[in-house]
């Protein structure tokens, strides 16, 4: 009687419907959103009953507006939500302004009751602001990689397009998020439904969180050189510190000379040039997307001096580190999609 009684206890937990609870911050992208509830919705219609029920909530509890001006009306405010529930935080444009102190209060009191929680696209700043991430693998949109690095060193943070660690998730941003839809699918109920419902969104390539957010550096320069490629992911891996383009050229076995001439024919740019506007590059995220002062990005991106910065940044962009601060507003984390 009590190995019956076990039994159906454990069928009945295993056909409960998983509930989702998408928290749509102010200025939220719709696709990394559309991306996560759509494949619960297919799956329900494949498996013909009901797996899997979703709440839309929000900080006022009546509307929510995505960053392409659409509007969401909410199920739902910061409510209590039942221990076995999955919070998914939809962030996007803006993500810091979004992410105000009511909304980390019932992300840390609902984690200290054991909820899992997780942050699609920006919305692992979210996450992580809220003190949730500390010593987890995590993941965010390689745009705001920088940033995020600067200001959360207690997350172990990787390039993957999505990040399961335990009982907290995260995307970067985009298609990812169907990704990791799939993922869970497969874990809830298979598999097989998992590639089903893959197949439902003409979804021809699944990706596991094995899988890197960016191409690889030669798809991504349409160079297939090896030590060419070798050079440019040093040079990406000590934007604080830069290596001379001599001992860059020593490393990989080849002359100065034929290192100048490698990155002229492939790239139509000196070693110098393309190494300067990596860094311009990452300094230009980190004053957009923190609240980091002039000084600071500078040595984070190699500068000796604001001065010298300042006229790098001058001659790239055709403006000055303190108006391109200016012109975003401080703090002001954006996405490009």
């Amino acid at each position: 009687m009590r190995d019956s009684q076990k039994k159906s206890s454990v069928d009945s937990k295993q056909t409960k419907p998983r509930r989702f609870i998408f928290l749509l911050l102010d200025k939220f992208t719709m696709l990394s959103f559309a991306g996560a509830i759509e494949p619960l919705r297919i799956a329900n219609r494949v498996a013909g009953r009901t797996l899997y029920t979703w709440k839309l909530a929000g900080e006022n509890a009546a509307e929510a507006v995505c960053s392409n001006g659409a509007a969401f009306r909410l199920d739902m405010g910061l409510d209590e939500i039942e221990r076995d529930d999955t919070v998914l935080v939809c962030g996007g444009v803006e993500v810091q302004a979004a992410s105000t102190k009511p909304v980390l209060n019932w992300l840390r009191r609902e984690a200290r009751r054991g909820v899992t929680i997780g942050g699609l696209c920006t919305a692992s700043y979210t996450v992580a602001k809220a003190g949730l991430l500390d010593g987890k693998r995590a993941t965010i949109h390689w745009e705001n990689q920088d940033s995020f690095l600067e200001e959360f060193e207690d997350v172990r943070l990787t390039k993957s397009v999505f990040v399961v660690d335990g009982n907290r998730l995260s995307t970067a941003g985009g298609t990812a998020s169907i990704d990791l839809m799939l993922k869970l699918i497969a874990q809830d109920h298979g598999e097989d439904l998992a590639n089903t419902v893959a197949d439902q969104l003409i979804y021809s390539s699944i990706r596991t969180d094995q899988d890197t957010q960016r191409l690889s550096i030669p798809t991504r320069i349409g160079v297939r050189h090896p030590k060419l490629s070798q050079v440019i992911q040093m040079m990406e891996q000590n934007i604080e510190d830069p290596i001379s383009p001599a001992s860059l050229a020593t490393d990989v076995g080849m002359s100065t000379r034929q290192l100048e001439r490698l990155f002229r024919r492939y790239l139509n740019r000196s070693p110098k040039r393309y190494y300067m506007e990596l860094r311009l590059q990452k300094a230009r995220n980190l004053l957009m997307q923190t609240d980091m002062s002039v000084i600071n990005v500078a040595l984070a991106c190699g500068f000796a001096s604001p001065s010298h910065f300042s006229k790098c940044y001058r001659a790239h962009y055709a403006t000055t580190p303190y108006r391109e601060r200016g012109s975003q507003g401080s703090g002001s984390v954006r996405l490009s999609i």
